[in-house]
């Protein structure tokens, strides 16, 4: 089964590609905010694919933005592993209670 560390080992190895034979490598090379950018509209193309109910569309839009977070993790120098441990604390606690924590 394809995971996301077997995702962070593939952008890892196309991140030492050359820019015209990676889109990962363009991607990281224009920058956070562009990168940012990028996973911002796989979002709201993943929600319009949601409220559609089109589960292909759903499916494909899904792997694009697991896709475009990972680069952005990676151009923001922030491992998956540390993203999990996040969430691995979080799920300590009910989620009420985790979200009234960050509240403010």
């Amino acid at each position: 089964m394809f995971t996301l560390d077997d995702l962070s080992r593939i952008i890892a190895q196309r991140a030492e590609a050359s820019a015209d034979k990676s889109y990962t490598r363009a991607l990281l090379d224009k920058g956070i905010a562009h990168c940012a950018r990028k996973f911002g509209e796989e979002a709201v193309e993943t929600v319009i694919a949601a409220i559609a109910e089109d589960d292909a569309a759903l499916r494909a839009e899904a792997a694009d933005l697991l896709y475009h977070l990972m680069v952005l993790l990676r151009v923001r120098k922030i491992a998956l592993a540390d993203v999990f441990a996040e969430l691995e604390q979080r799920s300590r606690r009910s989620g009420h209670e985790e979200k009234a924590s960050r509240d403010r």
